[in-house]
């Protein structure tokens, strides 16, 4: 499994040609205490750089931008009743949705773990 970022603060864990997308650790400390997800259902096309998600917070509603194009097969059902999972544990059970990536080209200049640190360091 390989993990990417972006700019915008989200995760895609790839495996094959399925993801897990969340936000950083870095993004729901932007953000404050978590209030509500908005997910896409399963079905749901979503493309590269378009929103696909929103949180809010007690601080700021924010969109979550899909990292890559491709098709949601899961949403995390889990933060409807529990959207504090997005503090607690941002990129392990606070994932948002998953997807069936359209087109693996797209995850090329997306950053790794080290790009990514390097990038928050930077801000």
């Amino acid at each position: 499994m390989t993990t990417y970022f972006t700019k915008d603060h989200e995760w895609i864990s790839v495996e094959g040609d399925s993801a897990t997308v969340g936000i950083t650790d870095y993004a729901q400390a932007q953000l404050g205490d978590v209030v509500f997800v908005e997910v896409p259902p399963a079905g749901t096309a979503v493309a590269k750089g378009k929103e696909a998600a929103v949180v809010e917070s007690v601080k700021a509603a924010s969109d979550v931008y899909a990292p890559v194009s491709g098709t949601v097969t899961e949403a995390n059902a889990a933060l409807e009743a529990d959207p504090a999972l997005v503090n607690t544990a941002p990129e392990t059970d606070g994932w948002f949705f998953k997807l069936t990536l359209a087109d693996a080209g797209e995850l090329e200049g997306l950053m790794d773990e080290t790009g990514y640190k390097a990038f928050v360091a930077a801000l």
